[in-house]
């Protein structure tokens, strides 16, 4: 039995992406495909930020009132274009010159359709396995999230900066996305003050995530409905378990969550 507090997945990419949970040990969670896995909440979630007991979890894995202080959940993690790092101003000034005013990466993914998104450099590939891209491709590196931010805004009359979560986790992929004509098609649609931060770097990273079997059908779990999940892990993609009988559970909504894990192997 393993146990602690649930966290993001984290990730390397080899042949294809492995996964890790951090609990009172780290457990290769990828090894146990195949094999009966349960998963029961006690019941307790903790802040990830100030780390007190919290009766419901906000913006994946805060209390309320860190939901409404912490940099890390600041409106410009979903709109990197509200990001005000690069002026010395956000919830934590040296947090955001830590975290935002750094380099950033502007790329397009492809699933079953393009995707435009933004992320730190240091977090590629990560970002994009969270995402459960099929492949992405480097468009624009720029000297901040600020800058990212516009980039994309200006994209998104071109493609969406959404993730199809139950196409994705079905392995509903459009084979015919040519991420790297996608790219060029834009170098000379985009602002010109933004076209100095497009990047020479051609090649597409192709993604494999180690899954037995993908559904057909998706049905979404929740700890706070279902404490106890039960059932033969089938795969993991993105930030989500997939279990037999397409039922899936999206491990970083469940951030702060403490969980008892058990497991056959």
């Amino acid at each position: 039995m393993y146990s602690g507090i649930l966290q993001k997945m984290k990730t390397s990419l080899d042949q294809e992406v492995r996964y890790h949970m951090s609990l009172n040990e780290e457990l290769p969670i990828s090894a146990f495909i195949g094999t009966e896995v349960t998963i029961r909440w006690t019941g307790k979630i903790f802040c990830q930020s100030c780390g007190k007991s919290t009766k419901k979890s906000f913006g994946e894995g805060f209390c309320y009132p860190c939901f409404t202080t912490a940099p890390e959940a600041a409106e410009c993690i979903i709109r990197p274009e509200l990001c005000r790092a690069h002026l010395g101003q956000g919830r934590d000034p040296e947090w955001e010159q830590n975290h935002h005013n750094v380099p950033h990466i502007v790329y397009l993914a492809a699933s079953d359709t393009v995707k435009v998104g933004v992320t730190r450099s240091a977090q590629i590939p990560t970002r994009w396995i969270d995402q459960g891209a099929a492949s992405a491709i480097i468009l624009a590196e720029t000297p901040n999230r600020y800058e990212a931010g516009l980039l994309e805004v200006a994209l998104k009359s071109f493609f969406t900066d959404k993730t199809n979560w139950q196409r994705m986790l079905k392995n509903d992929i459009d084979h015919s996305i040519d991420l790297l004509e996608e790219k060029w098609t834009l170098h000379d649609q985009l602002p010109a003050d933004l076209q100095q931060y497009f990047s020479e770097k051609d090649e597409v990273i192709e993604l494999r995530y180690p899954v037995v079997e993908f559904p057909l059908k998706v049905t979404s779990l929740s700890l706070d409905k279902s404490p106890e999940i039960r059932g033969v892990l089938q795969g993991i993609k993105g930030q989500y378990l997939l279990f037999d009988g397409g039922q899936v559970i999206n491990i970083r909504k469940h951030t702060g969550y403490e969980i008892e894990l058990y497991t056959q192997k």
